[in-house]
């Protein structure tokens, strides 16, 4: 594998950790008998964040050449 493949490996395994993390300390954290309603925000969010970072990451990477 060439250089390139290693950091958009990396990356993309470092983003996918991130929402892994963020999914279990919420779940931790708004876990009641089940997921309570402030519990499903923060997860809804979570993902948008998911969703913007890894974007924002693919433009960092497309763009560097």
């Amino acid at each position: 594998m060439d250089r390139d493949a290693v950091v958009e490996a990396a990356v993309a395994f470092v983003g996918v950790a991130t929402l892994a993390g963020l999914i279990v300390t919420i779940g931790s954290v708004y876990y009641d008998d089940g997921l309570s309603s402030d519990g499903g925000l923060a997860l809804v969010g979570a993902v948008a964040f998911f969703v913007v970072f890894m974007s924002a990451i693919g433009l960092f990477l497309a763009r560097r050449y």
